[in-house]
């Protein structure tokens, strides 16, 4: 008689198992079966394939039923506002993953497959020494277990996949990338530029870094991609691949060598531990489609659901030897929570240059990094902040008259004036208190315990706040600009969708849940690489730093088992 759990383990058996597909997960993916790994991605939402399942991404704005806009009707879980009619198939069913909020909190989610890698805002700063450092300076969350010299070389090697446009910028708080041409600042962007360095020399407003084609080079033609077009439309999805997606790129790529299999409607549940091995044997998953729950198996396991759902993986992931969640023993778990401080917006005008006119669109914006308590404290608060710039100009026109006189106003619009905008990216710090955690009480359709989520701001945030405010004022008004205003709009935590922590990296296993490498300290072949294994976060854009990260540890991962390790 056959043994059926030996069958069901063959039959379900693979060498690496990668829990969703968006952009960690794809490079856990591509990297681990580039070195022949046969891998099993287990993705909770719906398949997505290039092109094919872009259904808006070149339409008209006239060809959409509503212009665009969303119907009431369909607003209930809107997300913070993020989506609109265009990009409305990417939203999750309102029933699909109810949370708690003890305290007001924004979760945007990506489930399909590509996840948010097809939403992502495509900024790509490298992380230097002075945010590594950061935690250990002014003794705030745990010392990072490596330094920019550990992720050098995986920086480079991501960049040279994604492909990157922007500038080498030459700035040691922002170590240079491996770029193609920018997409170049416009009139109104050089002009600030030119002041700050005049009033504010150790501000520097450069092209912000985006992981946009601007010169194919042979590998990324081998992935089947283009130069970017401009369309400016990347959320809908890119047909062209001109930015960098999971579907476009990873995916795609790991899939030819013929070692992939892609798992949609996969739910995961949670790993299962075996005592005996002292080790991760598998996953289990509820399918989305059947309500029916099943195990697949593997040697390692990489977690990359995106930071508060590979928490929440993690947590219910319990055995004897694990009660309070996978690799838990030191009860941090789902502890130490943040994100990004997006509270602050500024906005001005400026009278001159209007000879001058924008032509066509481009897919980045300026960028100013991070110059508070940089290279000694010197505010009072900790860490600091990035600034977003976007300077424009548009058509203007009265449209408070009807008929046949409000069509005439239109077709005789004039050019407004220019303007310029800026937004904080504010370094949010880890308190123990900012913690997600299993409800008790609720379950989802799945079964699942429901994630509480109970995140607020502190009084740093507060006075970062105030202080890019206070700033933002006095560098353009300084610039010459006029009508200048800028504000505290005061957004809930989650508003910036760059959640992190929980399962932080660290040297002790007392403090934190990872190693150096990624991997769960009390559990090997675990790795965790996507926002959930951050110690600090930065003020650049995240996501650059999680792919070299998940390249990093997906390559040790193979080393290891190659020694008979995992």
């Amino acid at each position: 008689m056959a043994n059926l759990a030996i069958d069901s383990i063959k039959k379900r058996g693979y060498d690496a198992i990668v829990i969703g597909s968006g952009a960690s997960g794809g490079w856990a993916a591509k990297e681990l079966c580039d070195h022949g790994l046969k891998t099993l991605i287990l993705e909770r939402g719906r398949y997505v394939k290039h092109i094919d399942d872009y259904p808006t991404a070149s339409k008209a704005p006239w060809e959409f039923e509503f212009r665009g806009t969303v119907p009431l009707d369909r607003r209930v879980g809107y997300e913070g506002g993020r989506f609109n009619e265009a990009t409305l198939h990417w939203k999750i069913k309102d029933d699909e993953q109810p949370f708690i909020q003890e305290k007001p909190f924004r979760w945007f989610r990506g489930y399909h497959m590509g996840g948010k890698s097809l939403l992502w805002a495509r900024q790509t700063q490298r992380w230097s020494d002075y945010d590594f450092e950061g935690p250990d300076r002014d003794g705030f969350a745990v010392d990072w277990p490596i330094r920019y010299k550990d992720l050098a070389p995986w920086y480079d090697h991501v960049e040279k996949f994604a492909g990157i446009a922007g500038d080498r910028d030459g700035i040691p708080e922002l170590p240079d990338s491996i770029v193609q041409p920018g997409f170049g600042l416009n009139c109104v962007e050089k002009h600030f530029k030119q002041q700050l360095a005049v009033h504010f020399p150790e501000r520097h407003l450069i092209d912000g870094r985006c992981a946009h084609i601007t010169d194919p080079q042979p590998i990324h033609q081998e992935q089947g991609r283009i130069k970017c077009v401009h369309q400016a439309m990347c959320n809908r999805g890119c047909v062209y691949g001109g930015y960098f997606s999971s579907n476009a790129s990873t995916l795609p790529w790991a899939l030819k060598t013929g070692n992939l299999t892609i798992r949609p409607h996969s739910v995961v549940h949670s790993i299962i531990y075996k005592k005996g091995k002292d080790k991760a044997v598998g996953v289990r998953i509820v399918d989305a489609e059947t309500g029916k729950m099943m195990s697949y198996f593997a040697k390692v396991i990489f977690v990359n659901a995106s930071a508060l759902n590979s928490n929440a993986i993690l947590l219910n992931s319990t055995s004897r030897r694990f009660p309070n969640g996978l690799g838990n023993d030191n009860g941090l778990l789902g502890t130490h929570i943040a994100w990004h401080n997006y509270r602050g917006k500024a906005n001005a005008v400026y009278e001159g240059l209007s000879d001058k006119m924008i032509d066509g669109r481009r897919a980045s914006h300026a960028y100013i990094p991070r110059f508070r308590n940089v290279f000694k404290q010197d505010t009072d608060f900790l860490r600091g902040y990035a600034i977003g710039i976007g300077g424009g100009r548009g058509y203007r026109s009265d449209t408070s008259a009807i008929g046949h006189q409000l069509t005439d106003n239109i077709l005789h619009r004039e050019l407004g004036p220019w303007t310029i905008s800026s937004w904080m990216m504010g370094e949010v710090v880890p308190i123990k208190e900012n913690h997600v955690r299993l409800s008790p009480d609720h379950v989802d359709k799945y079964g699942i315990p429901q994630l509480i989520v109970s995140c607020d701001w502190t009084e740093n945030d507060d006075k970062m706040t105030a202080d890019y405010v206070e700033q933002s004022k006095e560098m353009f008004e300084k610039a010459g600009f006029v009508e200048v205003s800028a504000r505290d709009t005061h957004a809930p935590p989650g508003s910036d969708i760059h959640e992190m922590g929980g399962v932080r990296m660290g040297k002790d296993p007392e403090t934190s849940l990872l190693n150096a490498t990624n991997q769960l300290h009390a559990c090997k072949n675990v790795f965790v690489t996507d926002g959930a294994c951050m110690t600090s976060t930065g003020t650049q854009n995240p996501t650059l730093t999680f792919m070299a990260l998940t390249a990093r540890a997906a390559n040790h991962a193979v080393e290891e088992l190659k020694k008979g390790n995992l």
